[in-house]
């Protein structure tokens, strides 16, 4: 699965060391950050390849920027630590079921991950695959829906992305039928570090919890997985406490997962799609001209406030791209606090978190992390910074 594998993970243990808190002054990178700086060693135990049995089951640490300590809590009593008047921005963004498990004439199995349809033509999308090297262009690869009949996906085209990997264009069939074929035979689009054998009796499951409860905009290929944690329950707890939720979209794409390969300055984040309603645009800019927090749950909801927000109040979005790509330096023109998962060793969320927090905090923070047992990124547990 080498083409589509864009994450290591690291099963050495994590070395004892103190976790004495530094200077509340300390919140900077190192003076010139390195790659290196923003890697750790993770248990592959603390990989969590289940959710929570219920949504707001999870684990909550809580990072004060200010002081520089760190809490533990559960994310249930999120309502407890929030303030009336705090306005939390949450990604409404849907997705969609863009797995597919397709077998070659020769009975060999293929996984392909659909990202996006081409804008002409609602039947082509453009797809990664694993295996690839076998692959034709021609090729028909047949896949069984839930109602146990069988579909076919012909590749049309195979080519070399922007990023140097190599993709496909695939026919799904008539546009008008393509969103009912990937509810019959797409399965929720985890990423490689949980592990799934294709069963189908956990393909409903997941498609229901790689999926917000407030979710509307189909087109991610990538949940927003801070928001995986809230209920029902526990948005209505949010309400009763006085905080003020609104949304934006930004359409996850896998770029979001790939790792740094080269350096901080050279890498690249591909452009996704967002959009910022004028009721959050107002909503947003009112909080900030009162001093009230602005909490983004999750990096896409914080990169699509930060994009639009650039010049210091947020500004309505229709449709556009983004491809912000926050490291240390970035100055916070929105966010004020921030809701998170834990993220992996040296991935641009990461480092994100890291220009938000500081440096030093933050992998002071995922120390405690590993030591504490947290159950770490997608289905994992949570971070809340203050």
């Amino acid at each position: 699965m080498s083409e589509i594998v864009f994450f290591r993970s690291i099963s050495e243990p994590m070395p004892q060391e103190n976790f004495s808190a530094t200077s509340s002054d300390d919140r900077s990178a190192p003076e010139s950050p390195r790659l290196e700086d923003f890697e750790y060693d993770l248990p592959a135990e603390l990989i969590a390849q289940e959710p929570t049995t219920v949504r707001h089951g999870s684990r909550l640490m809580v990072v004060n920027r200010t002081s520089g300590t760190i809490s533990h809590r559960k994310f249930q009593e999120i309502s407890t630590l929030v303030r009336g008047g705090d306005v939390l921005v949450v990604n409404n963004t849907r997705v969609l079921p863009a797995r597919l498990i397709a077998r070659r004439s020769t009975g060999g199995l293929v996984q392909l991950l659909l990202l996006r349809p081409e804008a002409s033509q609602a039947n082509l999308w453009h797809a990664m695959a694993s295996p690839l090297r076998k692959l034709k262009e021609g090729d028909q690869l047949l896949v069984d829906s839930s109602a146990g009949q069988e579909r076919s996906v012909r590749v049309e085209e195979i080519f070399e992305a922007s990023d140097r990997q190599r993709r496909l264009i695939v026919d799904l069939g008539p546009p008008e039928t393509v969103h009912s074929l990937l509810s019959e035979i797409g399965y929720a689009p985890l990423p490689p570090y949980i592990q799934r054998d294709g069963d189908r009796r956990q393909r409903l499951p997941d498609l229901d919890r790689y999926q917000t409860v407030y979710a509307q905009a189909p087109g991610a290929v990538a949940a927003p997985t801070a928001g995986l944690h809230f209920s029902d329950q526990i948005l209505n707890d949010l309400k009763d406490h006085g905080v003020e939720i609104c949304t934006v979209t930004l359409h996850v794409g896998p770029g979001t997962f790939k790792p740094i390969s080269s350096s901080l300055e050279q890498h690249m984040i591909e452009e996704e799609t967002f959009s910022i309603p004028a009721d959050t645009a107002c909503l947003v800019n009112r909080a900030l001209a009162e001093k009230r927090r602005v909490i983004a749950v999750g990096t896409t909801s914080c990169r699509a406030l930060e994009t639009a927000g650039a010049a210091g109040s947020l500004e309505p979005v229709d449709e556009s791209k983004t491809s912000l790509y926050i490291r240390p330096g970035h100055s916070f023109r929105i966010v004020t606090g921030l809701l998170t998962n834990f993220h992996l060793s040296r991935s641009s969320l990461l480092v994100l978190v890291s220009a938000f927090a500081g440096h030093d905090l933050i992998m002071r923070a995922y120390r405690r992390a590993i030591e504490e047992r947290y159950r770490f990124y997608s289905y994992g547990d949570a971070m809340l910074i203050f």
